[in-house]
């Protein structure tokens, strides 16, 4: 897995959103975003991070981000997560788990004790310039928002 660091270059990438768009960390150009990886949708903890996004959406608007989630599931899935819970960002459906990898967020995960590849939750906050500013690698799903505007 690869290890970026804070100040380091978000690594480029292009993948399809919920609506089959082509999505490229450079739409997100002279914009701070916050680009959350989680493993599945529809799942308690996923459902929890995700919500808590949706539900401070509007401050982290007002503050110059844009939200955009990223998980192996295919577009209907995240057609069908956006509408249950209302969730106002892009979802990113990374199948092949090229952003997942290049962000180093896929790899062994222990899961009830068993060890299986998955995606690791992960949040990366890149500025305006496209560099890393923050990375949260203990995400606490009911206080995702509140890590990322977290002084450090």
């Amino acid at each position: 897995m690869t290890h970026l660091k804070v100040n380091d270059k978000a690594p480029a990438f292009e993948a399809i959103d919920q609506h089959g768009n082509a999505i490229k960390l450079s739409d997100y150009e002279g914009k701070k975003l916050v680009l959350y990886f989680y493993p599945a949708d529809n799942t308690p903890t996923c459902t929890t991070e995700a919500c808590n996004f949706r539900d401070n959406f509007s401050n982290l608007t007002k503050q110059g981000y844009e939200v955009v989630g990223v998980s192996p599931d295919s577009e209907r899935k995240h057609q069908n997560f956006i509408k249950k819970f209302e969730l106002p960002f892009t979802l990113i459906s990374d199948t092949d788990l090229k952003v997942a990898n290049a962000f180093g967020v896929y790899g062994p995960k222990k899961f009830m004790g068993k060890i299986s590849d998955s995606i690791h939750r992960e949040t990366f906050v890149i500025n305006e310039e496209g560099l890393i500013e923050k990375i949260i690698e203990k995400v606490v799903s009911k206080k995702a928002t509140a890590q990322v505007l977290a002084e450090e």
